[in-house]
């Protein structure tokens, strides 16, 4: 498998403009589409050529990225390919299921061409830089042979030859984000509520910030291993500290729902005889009825 300093993009939305302008800035040459030919103008007028049609686009260049709004809309596109794609390497970077990557790989491998599954890690501004993150898995000689031009976007990982490996990555590593940050906003709802300054608190907050890589490993060793030490002290302990939590977020009408679900995950576990063990024990009951 070979490649060049050609490259098509499909979809210019404000991530697949961002894609393609970066490839135009690189010097790669860059073929694009988009189902409202408006959104090419600016691109066009930078270098980029402009196919009619996705089939045009894609036989134009050995890779080609798609960046589309969801997967319905990558799967409309591709029924459009015909016999384009044959010999070619799809990179498809739209956010989309493990399940819709597999299956996505299948059609690509079916009409004889090479697939790789990418997700985005970042925002449109930070495309070309080493500030956003691109996942991708699949096809490892097409990773190899287009290594170069996908690290023109920003930082690149491939996480192996499972298609569907680049989305778990990134759903994973999204959903920590929220979970986080949904986790934080309460924390600011209850701090306000007791009149403190937000600000100040989320600086200190911010500043412990730096203890958390080793805790986190520790606890997927634990999960891993199966041994659970007592880290963040034993549930024994941590049950009681949550009742004051919970008491404290209602006593000032702050939504309690999350505090009161670990809470109810600590007791199953202390009932099954492993008040001994730490927080990340509570990854045995997850998922249980």
């Amino acid at each position: 498998m070979t490649t060049n300093n050609a490259v098509t993009v499909l979809g210019l939305g404000a991530m697949g403009s961002a894609i393609a302008k970066t490839f135009l800035d690189r010097g790669y040459r860059t073929t694009v589409w988009n189902r409202t030919p408006s959104k090419a103008a600016p691109l066009a007028d930078a270098g980029a050529t402009v196919a009619a049609t996705p089939a045009e686009a894609a036989a134009a260049s050995p890779l080609v990225v798609i960046a589309l709004l969801d997967g319905p809309a990558v799967d409309e596109v591709l029924k459009s390919l015909g016999t384009a794609v044959d010999g070619k390497v799809l990179a498809n970077v739209t956010s989309g299921s493990p399940a819709r990557a597999r299956d996505t790989e299948r059609w690509a491998r079916e009409h004889g061409a090479a697939y790789l599954d990418g997700k985005i890690m970042g925002d449109p501004p930070y495309v070309g830089t080493p500030d956003i993150m691109f996942p991708f898995s699949g096809s490892r000689d097409a990773f190899a042979a287009h290594e170069t031009t996908l690290k023109e976007l920003g930082t690149v990982a491939y996480h192996g030859e499972d298609a569907g490996a680049a989305a778990v990555e990134f759903l994973a590593q999204v959903a920590v984000s929220y979970e986080l940050l949904i986790g934080f906003l309460h924390t600011l709802r209850l701090v306000r509520a007791e009149g403190a300054d937000v600000t100040a608190f989320a600086d200190r907050v911010g500043g412990s910030l730096p203890l958390y890589p080793a805790l986190l490993s520790s606890m997927a060793q634990a999960v891993t291993t199966g041994a659970y030490g007592p880290d963040l002290g034993s549930l024994d302990v941590q049950a009681a500290l949550m009742d004051d939590m919970i008491s404290h977020r209602e006593s000032v009408g702050v939504d309690a729902v999350r505090m009161r679900e670990v809470k109810k995950l600590m007791d199953r576990r202390i009932a099954d005889g492993h008040g001994d063990q730490g927080f990340s024990s509570l990854f045995e009951v997850l998922g249980k009825v």
